[in-house]
């Protein structure tokens, strides 16, 4: 599978990060190959990671097995229809990490093209962190199911969903949730600042409580509602605190929240899918 040729179509943020976590893993970088745009970045995954890029997407494909589509979504049509009769030709699996974009519009955008996975990558990716959840056509065989999900574990945790709705149920809860921990950090901080801590003990103690946090419930067997029943002694401080966020609805909040999230996932779908 290592001898397996990639090519990426964009060269940002998020593949250079699976292009990180991939040479991590012993790909071999002889079989990475990256076109974008900008001189700039291709100069620095060339020099950071010793891989061949190029200006020319063509060029990508005609050397790839896989083809990687890490483009804004908003530019996702333009660019594969321009690929639509070099792939028609050459037949690669092609893995989708641009959000919002469905895979019947993009098989639409490339001839019909059916060998097509569609991928949902959070942000903690860019430090082999995050969690992905893939899509396939029902007609990509299981041997290029397992080599997207080997490509994609490269930056982290991955799952198969049933259907691709489910994607925007993924996007409102991993996609966009690194936001909300962040905001709850920062209310955190403030809470902390406000009660007269210096801002970088706030900080500190904040973000090492969320990583303990998390590293409790990733390594228990417990739920995170039977974990926070423990930590919370009866009439003590967590208690407290608790109550009050149960008094403020601040589960209904957070259902109200990631629902509109989802909504607005299916809304940018169905706005992208009609470029032409």
């Amino acid at each position: 599978m290592t001898h397996t040729s990639i090519g990426f179509i964009g060269g940002g943020n998020m593949a250079g990060s699976l292009i990180g976590g991939l040479i991590a893993d012993g790909w071999p970088t002889d079989k990475i190959r990256v076109s974008d745009p900008d001189n700039t970045r291709r100069e620095h995954l060339s020099s950071h990671f010793s891989i061949q890029t190029s200006d020319d997407n063509i060029d990508i494909l005609n050397s790839s097995d896989v083809l990687v589509l890490a483009v804004k979504p908003q530019v996702m049509a333009k660019i594969t229809q321009a690929l639509a009769s070099s792939i028609q030709q050459t037949k690669p699996l092609i893995i989708s990490i641009a959000a919002g974009i469905n895979l019947t519009d993009l098989s639409r955008w490339l001839g019909d093209y059916k060998n097509l996975i569609r991928t949902m990558p959070n942000t903690p990716a860019m430090v082999q962190s995050g969690a992905t959840a893939l899509f396939a056509d029902k007609s990509v065989d299981q041997s290029d199911r397992d080599l997207a999900e080997t490509i994609m574990r490269a930056v982290g945790l991955t799952l198969w969903v049933d259907t691709e709705d489910q994607i925007d149920a993924v996007t409102a809860v991993s996609g966009s949730g690194p936001a909300y921990f962040f905001y709850i950090m920062e209310a955190m901080e403030k809470a902390g600042v406000d009660m007269g801590l210096s801002a970088k003990n706030a900080r500190l103690l904040t973000i090492q409580t969320a990583f303990g946090a998390a590293k409790m419930a990733l390594e228990s067997k417990d739920s995170p509602g039977q974990l926070r029943q423990k930590v919370t002694s009866p009439g003590g401080t967590t208690e407290r605190a608790l109550s009050i966020m149960e008094d403020k609805q601040l589960q209904q909040i957070f259902n109200e929240a990631l629902n509109g999230a989802r909504q607005r996932s299916h809304e940018l779908a169905r706005i992208l899918g009609q470029q032409t």
